[in-house]
Formats: structure tokens, sequence, C-alpha cells
């Protein structure tokens, strides 16, 4: 990959609410202390089944390797909690994951990059930050990681805060970070020194049906973040030379039936476009009738070009990574 110099996002973040209670809308180079909406007055207080219900928090953080994509996510959804581990071998092509729910206690998201955990059966997933660093240890029966992410030598992570689908929502993505680990699966252990990690932490209140398409991929100094559904063009981001950039909306156009085909990812300008080669699948489908839950995540190598208003088009050449079409009724 590799551009010319743009006008980065500035930063640091404000608060999470204005004075008057507001959200705080707009994308920043940096991180927030923290997420709390229970102060939120406008457009008007969140009520009881805001707080319990439409209350979302998760944490995901993935590695990209040259033998290996490993995908692990800890999920707080007010009145459940949720997890999963999955770990694709590129070589063989074979997927070895694991997927729990449980009570609402069992899972807790803290602050933004910092602190997340999911003890459920069968499957315990451990976040840790301290002292720059950040520990993830995932123990279960076929699969089991030991990684440590420099949190202090990381690209900026972009943060942002929109308008969602009920009321409003907060993420913070990071670029490549450098990561290093152990990771036990479909009995073979690899050595992930010099591996990529990125990290997604999400906190908002969002509606019953909450629909998105989503694309990541991170590399030496850059990488992206594109989604299109609930949060339109909010968190539209990519990283050249360390530093988060805000794109324009995209278009995500793939064969739901089939997604193992080639995706396309096209800005409705023209200027980006992604051809997407997926490998393997990591999926869910859940139906409980008021309660349902469909993603598919496809892992796969992203090449062609993303553009960068103000600077030459960033080339993309067979980076690994992930997209994702997801639809849950929670």
């Amino acid at each position: 990959m590799h551009s010319e110099p743009a006008q980065p996002l500035n930063g640091p973040p404000p608060t999470l609410l204005t004075p008057d209670g507001a959200p705080h809308f707009g994308a920043w180079a940096g991180c927030m202390a923290g997420v709390d909406w229970r102060p939120l007055r406008l457009p008007r207080r969140p009520g009881w089944l805001d707080l319990r219900l439409r209350h979302k928090r998760w944490q995901y953080v993935a590695f990209a390797h040259p033998d290996v994509f490993v995908g692990i996510a800890v999920v707080d959804l007010g009145w459940a909690a949720h997890g999963f581990a999955y770990a694709f071998l590129r070589g063989p092509r074979q997927l070895v994951s694991i997927s729990r729910d449980g009570l609402p206690r069992a899972s807790r998201v803290a602050h933004p990059l910092s602190d997340a955990a999911a003890h459920l059966p069968g499957l315990r997933i451990d976040m840790q930050s301290a002292g720059g660093k950040m520990q993830v240890a995932v123990r279960s029966r076929h699969l089991e990681l030991d990684a440590e992410l420099d949190l202090g030598a990381m690209p900026a992570p972009a943060c942002v805060v929109a308008p969602a689908n009920l009321l409003a929502h907060c993420t913070h993505k990071t670029g490549a970070i450098q990561a290093s680990g152990r990771l036990r699966a479909a009995g073979t252990t690899l050595d992930l020194r010099a591996c990529h990690a990125s990290i997604d932490h999400s906190d908002g209140l969002l509606a019953h049906d909450t629909r998105w398409n989503w694309a990541s991929a991170h590399a030496d100094g850059c990488g992206f973040n594109l989604q299109a559904g609930y949060m339109a063009d909010a968190e539209n981001i990519v990283w050249l030379e360390g530093l988060p950039y805000k794109l324009g909306p995209v278009q995500f156009d793939y064969n739901a039936a089939d997604p193992l085909t080639p995706w396309q990812i096209r800005s409705h300008c023209g200027n980006t476009q992604l051809r997407f080669a997926p490998e393997g699948l990591h999926r869910g489908n859940k139906n409980f009738g008021i309660v349902a839950s469909r993603f598919v995540q496809a892992i796969g190598c992203f090449s062609g070009h993303i553009g960068v208003p103000g600077s030459a088009r960033m080339e993309v050449n067979a980076v690994l990574g992930v997209t994702e079409d997801h639809a849950s009724r929670w």
C-alpha cells in the first residue's frame, strides 16, 4: 500500500456528550476515556428499555498472519452475553470456531480499547490492558490463544460518534497493531510473531433491528475500515502512515446466497474500488422469533485501490482481512 500525504482526522476526541446532554457527533483521532450514555438528554433521555435491552457493547480483536486469521469477540447484549473465537488456517482452508451464549453477567466490556471478558460454558475469553499492552487469552477445548498487542506503538485509533438506528453509537477502530503470540488449533501450534492485530470497540443504543455490511484489513502503516448500514458512512476510515482519514459512502456488491464468490466494494464517487477474494467463512444463524441473528464473516484478501480526498489513491495488493453481512433482531 502507498499514498501521498493527506489531511488526517483531528484529535483528541471531545467528551461523549455536549454540556446540554446531546451526543457529540463527529470523527476524531484518539481514544475517549470512557463511554457512558446515562446522562444523555437529547434527542431524548434514554429509558429503562434503552439502557437494559437496547444498549449493546462489544470488543472484537482480529489477528492477521500469513498462515492464519483469528477473530475474537466479547459481546454484552444487555439482556444476554455472547462470545466467539475462531481461527482460519489458510493452508488447509480449515476453520476452527467456538461460539457461546450466557447470562448477562457472563460478559463484560469496559472502556474503549481496554478490558473485556466472556466466561461462558466451554469458552473463556480475557482481554486485559495495562502498561501500553493488551493481553488476549482464549481457552476452549479446540482453540487456545495467548497473545500480546503493543498498544503503546499502535497507530492513532479512530473515534466516531454518530446517529444510529435508535439513538446514537460510539465506536473506536484501530489500524495495524504489532502483535505476537501462540495459537493452538486443529492439533497445530502456530507462532504468531510479527502479525498484525486490530481492535473494534463499539458501544451504543441500537434499534431492535440492526443490519450492516463491513470490511476491514490492515498491514504495516496502513489499513481500512468500511461499513454500509446502521451508521451509514460514519465509520469509513483509512489509515495512512499511522494516521486515520475519513472516507465517504461505499456500496457492497456480493452474492448473499454464495458469499465465497468475490465481493466488490465501491465508493459512490468511484474513487474507491476493492475486490475481495474469500477463502473461508465464519457464520452463525439463530432464530428465536423476537430475537434472531444471522451473519457471515468471510476471510480472504483485498486488492484494488482506495481514493483519499486530497491525495493520490492508495493501492491495495492481496491484503488479508474480512468482510461481513450481518442482521440482528436483538
